[in-house]
């Protein structure tokens, strides 16, 4: 039998000239050659009595700019298993999209339900691949065999689990206020109750974070999800009906009218 590849271990340098040539260019310098774009989000996720809640904002940003207020953040797995991504959308919504066609072969194949453990095992293999460059920041959440279960997957493929988790930009808001409310022995309403309180601390302290949020219920045998649970950033006023505030709110120190002519182009037009 002749062997057509070789297979050989260890790590591969094969863009060490490359490399090289990138650091002689000096990026830090020379902003045109490096640049990024500040994303913002907050996710979260606890493990209640019965099972797990996870949730997400809406708010899509690009830099300063507000990209998508509606966006979806909550990805579907399989039917026991959901998580909230944080991060670069595209690379959130492809690298999602793979491990979820995965895992449908995966039960295809075995004809059993699919583990928690699996998907996050599969996510941080995805991203450790990459080496800190796919921009993932994940919450996995579901319930199988085992039980409730929560895992942390970050961008250069560290995992762990915890009863708790927050990520993205707002998730220091959010994590105050789940670490005062949390309960092992919370019921469903509580921990919705709870997650909502946590994504709205991040959509009211951070600039990257907002619009609504959505909530994700998992239970044994049962998934709930549930778009725009609360919508706090709306507009109070708008502009067809025009702005209507009480006269006392604005005191109107002067006024004064000036006639004005406007040339346009023939005969001068009167605006008084």
């Amino acid at each position: 039998m002749k062997t057509l590849q070789k297979e050989s271990g260890g790590f591969n340098y094969d863009n060490s000239i490359r490399n090289t040539a990138m650091i002689a260019s000096k990026p830090l310098e020379n902003k045109s050659s490096l640049s990024y774009t500040k994303t913002g989000t907050t996710i979260c996720g606890v493990v209640f009595k019965d099972g797990v809640a996870i949730a997400a904002d809406t708010r899509s940003t690009g830099g300063a700019t507000v990209g998508d207020k509606n966006c979806f953040k909550i990805h579907y797995l399989a039917p026991n298993i959901y998580c909230c991504g944080a991060g670069t959308a595209a690379d959130c919504d492809h690298v999602t999209e793979r491990i979820k066609r995965e895992l449908e072969m995966h039960r295809f194949n075995t004809h059993s339900e699919s583990r928690v453990q699996m998907a996050a095992g599969r996510f941080s293999s995805e991203a450790f691949k990459y080496q800190g460059h796919l921009g993932i920041n994940l919450i996995c959440g579901g319930v199988d065999i085992k039980g409730p279960q929560l895992l942390e997957i970050s961008g250069d493929g560290n995992c762990y689990s915890f009863p708790y988790l927050t990520m993205g930009s707002g998730c220091l808001a959010a994590m105050a206020v789940i670490e005062t409310g949390y309960n092992e022995e919370m019921n469903e309403a509580e921990a919705t109750a709870l997650v909502t309180k946590a994504i709205e601390a991040g959509i009211y302290h951070d600039l990257g974070s907002g619009s609504n949020v959505d909530v994700c219920i998992i239970k044994k045998g049962k998934s709930t999800l549930t778009r725009s649970v609360k919508s706090d950033n709306h507009k109070v006023f708008s502009k067809p009906g025009g702005y209507a505030f009480p006269k006392d709110r604005v005191k109107v120190i002067d006024e004064y009218k000036q006639k004005m002519v406007v040339e346009d182009g023939g005969a001068p037009m009167d605006l008084s």
